[in-house]
């Protein structure tokens, strides 16, 4: 039996008096990084919220198997926020999509949630029109001709059918009883408000395809909309996918259960307690840049080198810097890029590690 087909549904239920220590944690947490931020300069915040906004995107795409190239990720965020950024070119319609869905959540967590924007954030994610190489209807709620929706593992023949969701004649009923919660019910602690939002939607699960995506930046806008900022340090999406079998254990655990939700709440809000205790890792990748920039800036550096420092701090720099892939990506001949990287070993900026001849490389400073 699902969830749904409970008589009460969706009336859900949950022990208060079992989360309120853990809810008490997670409001001082958040306290404290926010008043750790204060700390720091409007520049270094706005580099912290570009990290930030970064990982979002890239890991809610990753957990549904979507590999979005990470440089481009953060590119189209820094452009779009009008922050000072390296430009990696051309960015994929599919990264603009997811982007433009995430920035919509969380710098206008404070509009209404309504059918429409719902309606929105799915055609950014499919602009063609496709998902995978299967036509999808866009920008509508499911229904009957695309079949019973289920979410499956294994292969073709012995598939396993972790949950399925309800008939697509209830979803317009369905989803105008969620989104009128959603607004109306501000009873609820907004953190719990957001779990219980995240299980609630995908269980309609009303799209034929995107549902975990939206679903995620519902829970992100419902969280913003606790704290009453638009700017965030810790990202609950790179935290799911870190946790994604668990993750997807706990939401089928539930899915499968009545509409008692404690047990997925405490999840949801551990899970979230862990996202704040990580972004730790953030914070000090960010405050190593800003160290890193001071040097740079007491320094005779070029532009030419500041643009491929940046590009070496990007989430997206794989590997060593060496001669060839500098003159790459500061499009400039190999005996230019072997200067510019004296200059910047002479000043600090870059250490030679262990090797010589060709296997010559370099890397930041730790």
């Amino acid at each position: 039996m699902w969830i749904y087909e409970n008589q009460n549904w969706p009336e859900f239920i949950w022990e208060t008096e079992r989360l309120s220590i853990q809810l008490a944690e997670i409001h001082r947490r958040r306290g404290y990084l926010t008043g750790r931020m204060e700390q720091f300069g409007f520049d270094f915040q706005r580099e912290a919220s570009l990290c930030t906004l970064t990982s979002d995107v890239v890991k809610s795409s990753w957990i549904e198997g979507i590999e979005l190239n990470t440089q481009e990720v953060r590119s189209s965020i820094a452009r779009r926020l009008q922050i000072p950024h390296a430009d990696s070119g051309h960015v994929s319609q599919n990264v603009e999509g997811m982007v433009e869905l995430t920035l919509d959540a969380t710098q206008n967590y404070m509009q209404p949630l309504t059918e429409e924007r719902l309606f929105g954030w799915h055609a950014l994610l499919f602009p063609g029109g496709f998902s995978a190489f299967s036509r999808i209807a866009i920008g509508k709620w499911r229904t009957v001709d695309a079949g019973p929706m289920q979410v499956v593992s294994g292969p073709i023949g012995r598939e396993t059918v972790h949950f399925e969701a309800p008939h697509a004649n209830r979803v317009k009923l369905e989803m105008s009883e969620f989104l009128d919660w959603f607004e109306n019910f501000s009873s609820i602690d907004p953190v719990l408000k957001a779990g219980i939002a995240h299980l609630w939607f995908v269980t309609i699960h009303p799209f034929e395809d995107g549902n975990g995506r939206i679903g995620r930046a519902i829970a992100e806008l419902a969280l913003l909309r606790a704290e009453r900022v638009s700017e965030r340090y810790y990202s609950l999406a790179t935290q799911l996918a870190a946790e994604r079998e668990d993750y997807y254990r706990q939401l089928e655990s539930q899915q499968r259960g009545t509409l008692d939700i404690t047990g997925w709440l405490e999840w949801f809000l551990g899970c979230l307690a862990r996202a704040m205790d990580h972004s730790e890792t953030i914070l000090q990748s960010v405050l190593h840049k800003a160290r890193l920039f001071e040097k740079i800036n007491r320094a005779a550096v070029s532009d030419r080198q500041k643009r491929v420092i940046k590009r070496m701090l990007d989430d997206g720099f794989e590997g060593y810097m060496n001669t060839s892939k500098y003159a790459k990506l500061a499009k400039c001949s190999k005996d230019t890029a072997l200067r510019d990287i004296r200059l910047l070993k002479s000043a600090g900026i870059l250490v030679q590690n262990p090797g010589s001849g060709r296997s010559t490389s370099y890397r930041l400073p730790d």
